[in-house]
């Protein structure tokens, strides 16, 4: 097995049935927790470049003389949108001085709707989908967890600002 085929599928977790972008999603984040406690919030954006960077050329490596750019094994473009969609919740934590478990409302509010816009694609996680090469396969998970961290942003000022 080769270096660009464990980085692509995240050491096989895109190998796994059904819903393998659910699945790398999953995985992303006890990773991103790791990072979270070891290094903060700066830390899961550091990952997060140099994990793009590493997927990108993975999934050019995986993709090249095939004819599918975006086949269901390569999930290391949802470990990579959902650690952008999680980055408020590392953020919040971080500024807070809590630990980033406290926030899990947050943690699954990035989830599902990293997982949404991962999913439906619309806008611009369309068009970068449509793309149809390792660049599009990167962008359009990074653009879907762009879309979920606004959404945790505005779920957090909904719950903090509305009295309950």
């Amino acid at each position: 097995m080769s270096v660009s085929h464990l980085i692509a599928t995240v050491m096989g977790v895109g190998h796994l049935r059904p819903a393998s972008g659910t699945w790398g999603s999953l995985a992303a984040l006890p990773m991103a927790y790791g990072i979270i406690i070891l290094a903060g919030w700066p830390g899961l954006v550091i990952a997060a470049v140099v994990v793009f960077a590493a997927g990108y050329w993975a999934t050019v490596e995986q993709t090249r003389g095939r004819e599918n750019h975006d086949p269901s094994e390569i999930v290391v473009d949802e470990v990579v949108g959902q650690w952008v969609a999680l980055l408020p919740v590392a953020y919040g934590a971080g500024m807070m001085g809590i630990a980033p478990e406290r926030l899990w409302p947050g943690w699954v509010a990035a989830f599902l709707l990293f997982r949404l816009f991962d999913i439906a694609k619309p806008w611009l996680v369309g068009w970068a989908d449509r793309r149809d090469d390792a660049m599009g396969v990167m962008l359009d998970d990074v653009i879907a967890g762009l879309f979920a961290a606004v959404g945790v942003v505005a779920f957090a000022a909904l719950f903090h600002l509305v009295p309950m």
